[in-house]
């Protein structure tokens, strides 16, 4: 068998966000069966410096900073009418390393990881398309919410993206989405066969997440966990702290509401230390923020996929407040494993009603991890890759 070329938006490692996370175990699984070449670009220097980590695990390693900014990406998308996201990601010097690669090595496949990589498939060789979620619709979520100039631009974007996507898939051997909700409406959209467009689902590592004595502190602390520069993350953050905290706050005035992650919005930023919110930005290490806390929640508005925030608190044993859009994708049980709340009464609802019950909310957090142990280990999650490594 030859060699396998992976082609990823963002450097797989270290595994410490949604896409990172998937793209890094996805890489080691692979890397494990066959030599895989990588290229992947770089948001910044500590990108960079982080794939060298990668390095005894590949063949030949190619990372570049993707220095190409949001207005010059919308521009150039613009005047090729093509989608801004796929404009953003252009190189030449990526071109030319993947087809150094494809000429040099006994390269038999590509496993291309986000569909901004697309235009980088070799060409005459087959690859797998892992979109990972469904692009075009969330663009069109942001449309459905936005006004003025914002909605034509999202609108425009959703169109042009779901017409590369259709393009892609119908030149590629599979293409992977992160739930069967996601393949089924990506299938539907485009009229591809189950075999063409399928689910990998995304895995937890259940020795890193593991359940630890939950320190109750003297005031009930909240958590949401995530990228905070990410549009849905902080919408759902700021949503919370002004429609939800509220509610809580009159009936336990010294509840806590911790946004934890890295790059704050300055919208979040302004909040942190009023009414109760705590803004931590970055934090070496997001797990003892959920040992602490006493309920986690993802009140997400717009959610593709499988949301790895979920998984990581259910598999620590934290009872969860998901909004229906947060829960799309994940197979556990509402009430049971995790609690699924639309709107914001509801959560505050959903919320109090966890604080002032712990037995129950511990019930909760049991069952959870119990759940993400039968479902979502990486091995099992991953077990369908050696399949489709045969059609390489």
């Amino acid at each position: 068998m030859g060699d396998l070329l992976f082609l990823a938006h963002r450097v797989p490692f270290p595994p410490d966000r949604g896409d990172k996370i998937r793209s890094y175990n996805i890489l080691k699984h692979l890397a494990g069966k066959r030599r895989v070449h990588l290229a992947a670009f770089a948001d910044d220097d500590a990108d960079i410096a982080a794939a060298e980590a990668l390095r005894p695990m590949v063949g030949r390693l190619h990372v570049e900073r993707r220095a190409r900014s949001r207005a010059s990406a919308a521009a150039i998308g613009l005047a090729r009418g093509q989608a801004i996201s796929v404009a953003a990601f252009a190189s030449p010097m990526m071109t030319r390393f993947v087809k150094a690669v494809a000429e040099e090595e006994t390269v038999d496949g590509t496993y291309i990881f986000s569909g901004q990589m697309a235009q980088y498939a070799p060409a005459g060789r087959p690859f797998a398309m892992d979109f990972v979620d469904m692009d075009s619709e969330k663009f069109a979520a942001y449309a459905a919410s936005a006004h003025g100039p914002m909605r034509w631009v999202w609108r425009r974007e959703a169109e042009r993206l779901f017409a590369f996507e259709r393009e892609v898939a119908a030149r590629a051997a599979v293409s992977l989405f992160v739930s069967d909700a996601e393949a089924a409406l990506f299938r539907d959209r485009t009229g591809l066969p189950d075999t063409r467009a399928r689910a990998l689902e995304n895995g937890i590592d259940l020795d890193r997440y593991r359940p630890a004595p939950h320190r109750r502190g003297e005031t009930p602390l909240i958590v949401f966990t995530g990228q905070m520069d990410y549009p849905p993350n902080i919408e759902a953050a700021a949503g919370f702290a002004r429609d939800v905290m509220p509610s809580i706050r009159a009936r336990h005035p010294d509840a806590r509401f911790a946004i934890v992650g890295r790059k704050p919005d300055a919208c979040l930023s302004a909040l942190d230390g009023r009414n109760g919110v705590e803004v931590t930005g970055e934090v070496p290490d997001v797990r003892p923020w959920l040992t602490d806390a006493d309920v986690v929640v993802a009140p997400l508005r717009i959610a593709r996929g499988v949301q790895n925030k979920v998984l990581e608190a259910m598999a620590m044993a934290r009872p969860v407040v998901a909004s229906p859009q947060a829960f799309e994708g994940i197979d556990a049980a509402p009430d049971r494993d995790l609690i699924v709340a639309g709107g914001a009464r509801a959560e505050a609802e959903a919320v109090l009603a966890l604080l002032a019950d712990p037995v129950r909310a511990e019930t909760i957090g049991a069952a959870a991890r119990a759940r993400v142990e039968a479902r979502y280990a990486w091995k099992a999650r991953l077990a369908a890759l050696d399949d489709l490594l045969e059609r390489f």
